[in-house]
């Protein structure tokens, strides 16, 4: 109880101290954003416009690129990907769903020594092919394909 209390003291001081630096626009949330969104690549409508908009539509192919999904999904309302990349500076990861509605399902940027990971679910509309981009922090881009059967779509199917 005495902890609780400790902490909601704190929180409270806290945003006492602030509310006049938010109030005056010095302490503006849309500096503080993490990274900038890509509209165009998570708006396009097709696999090639999506690649085009992210930069990627040279990338080179690689074994590096290490991607665990299931061969046969039941559901594509929630299809569980693995990517692991052991690409050395990879700086981000890009996830592509070719047939779905708007292709890029996710981009993911990693700063410093960190483990290029990814674990996430998708949402797919049909069976299709996940393609999965990392870029390095000398610009260029690596790709790998992992074919998924859908017997039952997610995306209105």
């Amino acid at each position: 109880m005495l902890e609780l209390r400790r902490r909601l003291l704190k929180g409270g001081a806290s945003a006492a101290l602030l509310s006049p630096l938010l109030g005056s626009g010095l302490l503006a949330p849309t500096t503080v954003l993490a990274a900038e969104w890509q509209k165009t690549a998570f708006t396009a409508r097709n696999i090639n416009d999506a690649l085009k908009a992210y930069g990627s539509a040279n990338a080179a192919d690689s074994r590096d690129i290490v991607i665990t999904a299931p061969e046969i999904a039941e559901n594509g309302a929630k299809v569980e990907v693995e990517v692991t990349c052991n690409i050395p500076n990879t700086r981000s990861l890009a996830v592509f769903a070719d047939k779905n509605p708007m292709p890029l399902c996710s981009s993911i940027e990693f700063s410093g020594p960190a483990l290029p990971y990814v674990r996430e679910q998708l949402k797919l509309s049909e069976t299709t092919r996940i393609r999965v981009v990392a870029r390095t922090s000398d610009g260029k881009s690596h790709v790998a394909f992992r074919e998924v059967k859908v017997t039952l779509g997610g995306c209105g199917g």
